[in-house]
């Protein structure tokens, strides 16, 4: 977010495009400062609440529920607004983003406005509104604001995040105004691979993220299955069956990765001490993430074309691939008969998911010949 907006004001009429080196460092200074102080007094605020949200065990320990929610949240956030800078067309409307979406188009509304103002304090108002934009990094930052659960503290924390962006800020107002359109072009979408990759970082430390990186593999794998049998009810997921399914790969990825570091240490061999059940479960789950990919690798309009009707086959693979992650599902996950002692829930857990995957094999039967 900062990156385009730092060249966009950089490149206003008021901005700093046709002065001087020496006229573009301080303007570039002023509106710094302004963002600055528009963070010192939000971080303020934030670490305010935060210490009534830890006074009230919200915010306790690592594992606290609105501590993992957040992360969760900001993740999914930030890959979202990296894959909307690397593909700007190709991504539906979110309606829970609509109205962040609406905040940061009203924000930008208000900085083109004021851009346009040949005062010298004008740099001072547009980095003061700068802060107030909703960005992804700034939502780490306070977080971290609001864990310090004191207002000075929480200023001095954002304070302290702003002075560590300040050089990349200015450097990029400086150097934005001596390059090229395309130039520009391109450093917007090294942006938008740096915000993802930081996304897909943030959800990794989650503890949480094993189950939910699961889960949502196993959730994306079935609205894939289910896409077109549904379409004429909910045409969404058919529309982007293709990137569901990706999703359902990466995200077996990333549920393995996280196994394999918080299970086993990256010690494979580790495997072989384990009860059978988790053997057999364990297995399971490779062959279903063996089996999704060249579904995932032939996930292109490109590969539509050359395989022709061997690419319809190679995409049928996901159908054993799902009783394959079902098996490995019940077999291992915690909350089914992986847990070291069953009691009635393990049993109904497994029962129903077995139902789940059993329903979405009879409505692919019925529909799609």
């Amino acid at each position: 977010m900062c990156g385009p907006l730092t060249a966009a004001v950089a490149l206003s009429p008021a901005g700093t495009s046709s002065l001087t080196w020496r006229q573009q460092l301080y303007h570039q200074c002023l509106l710094n400062v302004g963002r600055l102080v528009s963070y010192g007094l939000v971080g303020m605020a934030i670490g305010a609440v935060g210490s009534l949200l830890i006074a009230g065990g919200h915010l306790a320990g690592i594992g606290s529920p609105l501590r993992r929610g957040i992360a969760l949240l900001l993740g999914t956030l930030l890959i979202w607004i990296g894959l909307s800078q690397v593909l700007p067309v190709s991504l539906p409307k979110v309606p829970m983003f609509q109205p962040l979406a609406g905040l940061h188009q009203r924000l930008s509304s208000a900085l083109a406005y004021i851009s346009r103002q040949p005062h010298w304090w004008t740099p001072i108002v547009l980095g003061w509104l700068w802060g107030l934009i909703p960005c992804g990094f700034l939502y780490i930052a306070q977080i971290k604001a609001a864990e310090t659960s004191d207002p000075v503290q929480g200023a001095a924390t954002m304070l302290a995040f702003g002075l560590g962006t300040l050089p990349t800020m200015v450097g990029t107002g400086l150097v934005t105004a001596r390059i090229s359109r395309d130039r520009r072009s391109q450093l917007y979408q090294l942006g938008g691979w740096v915000t993802l990759t930081i996304g897909i970082l943030t959800l990794c430390r989650t503890d949480a993220m094993v189950d939910y990186s699961g889960y949502g593999a196993l959730i994306c794998l079935v609205v894939a299955l289910i896409a077109r049998p549904i379409s004429p009810i909910w045409a969404f997921p058919l529309r982007y069956r293709r990137t569901i399914g990706v999703s359902a790969f990466v995200l077996s990825l990333i549920h393995t990765a996280h196994m394999l570091d918080h299970s086993f240490n990256w010690n494979v061999m580790a495997i072989v001490f384990t009860i059978p059940t988790y053997q057999i479960g364990i297995v399971a789950g490779v062959m279903a993430l063996m089996l999704m990919l060249p579904a995932a690798l032939t996930s292109t309009d490109a590969m539509v074309n050359r395989l022709g009707n061997l690419w319809r086959k190679l995409h049928l693979l996901t159908v054993p691939a799902l009783l394959l992650v079902g098996t490995h599902t019940i077999l291992v996950g915690s909350n089914y008969l992986g847990a070291l002692a069953w009691s009635w829930q393990n049993w109904l857990g497994s029962a129903l998911l077995a139902l789940v995957i059993l329903g979405v094999l009879l409505i692919r039967s019925l529909v799609i010949p």
